[in-house]
């Protein structure tokens, strides 16, 4: 639990952290669209690479950024196992006479799936969670999104919500952990047994964290409204976020990224997804 990066900022002297918010999260979301435009071997060999010259220019600790996986480990191995077994292809890898087959175009998707998905994770990561603390993200997100306030759509609630659930997430996984260990101290055992033994050996963990939680957002809401908070309207910012020339380079380097993976897909090097 304490590998998870959601609102754990990380900081750091780099270009990316000096950053305007709203330019990182273009940034990621251009970023995004680069990852499921790769198709063929030379595309992810040069994602990867980009992720990790991403980190290095953070200045984030590469075992930071990969530890943060740990949690994904699961879903990394079932969505590579799907596509092991479940893929089709011309190359035939097992005998004919095995009941499982597997094919070289699957372990070629399976290979490809898992780099995708570390992509994302890791310029998620560098983007947004390590690089950008929770305040300046919602409002990076609040002015993104401010064009919607003419069709009367609550943006600030919204991103005060994003705000408080960013900050939140660190806590009750803190306070989920401080609970597990108190049920394990009184003999509590929640990894034997089969799965729906587990998930019963839970319900003690859950019902206190339900608890904490209703308890901590009472107090929230007392001290918001102690402090005649009212909502977005006629409120004011200590810092106004300002576009520099930097984040248009920055923001129009990522969309050049882009258009190079859509040349180098034609390129054919190596195996190519259909």
């Amino acid at each position: 639990m304490k590998n998870i990066s959601f609102g754990q900022y990380y900081p750091a002297d780099s270009v990316i952290h000096r950053m305007d918010p709203r330019a990182k999260v273009l940034m990621a979301l251009f970023y995004i669209v680069c990852t499921f435009l790769c198709k063929n071997v030379l595309c992810f060999g040069v994602l990867i690479l980009s992720c990790i010259l991403l980190i290095r220019v953070a200045k984030l600790p590469l075992r930071l950024v990969l530890g943060t996986l740990k949690p994904l480990l699961f879903i990394l191995l079932f969505t590579t196992l799907i596509n092991v077994f479940m893929t089709k292809g011309e190359t035939l890898l097992t005998p004919p006479d095995w009941r499982i087959a597997i094919y070289a175009e699957g372990l070629w998707n399976a290979l490809f799936m898992m780099l995708r998905i570390v992509a994302l994770l890791a310029s998620t990561e560098v983007f947004l969670t390590l690089t950008t603390t929770p305040i300046a993200l919602t409002d990076g997100l609040e002015s993104l999104m401010s064009p919607l306030k003419a069709l009367r759509f609550p943006v600030h609630d919204l991103t005060m919500i994003i705000t408080i659930a960013l900050r939140f997430i660190p806590t009750l996984m803190e306070e989920t952990e401080k609970i597990m260990n108190a049920q394990r101290a009184r003999g509590a055992d929640f990894r034997s047994g089969g799965l729906i033994k587990r998930a019963r050996a839970l319900l003690p963990v859950f019902i206190p964290l339900l608890s904490s939680a209703f308890k901590r957002a009472d107090e929230l809401a007392n001290a918001m409204d102690c402090r005649c908070y009212h909502g977005g309207e006629g409120r004011t910012k200590l810092k106004v976020l300002k576009f520099r020339p930097s984040d248009f380079v920055a923001v129009f380097s990522v969309v050049a990224f882009g258009v190079g993976i859509l040349f180098l897909n034609r390129s054919g090097i190596g195996y190519t997804l259909k």
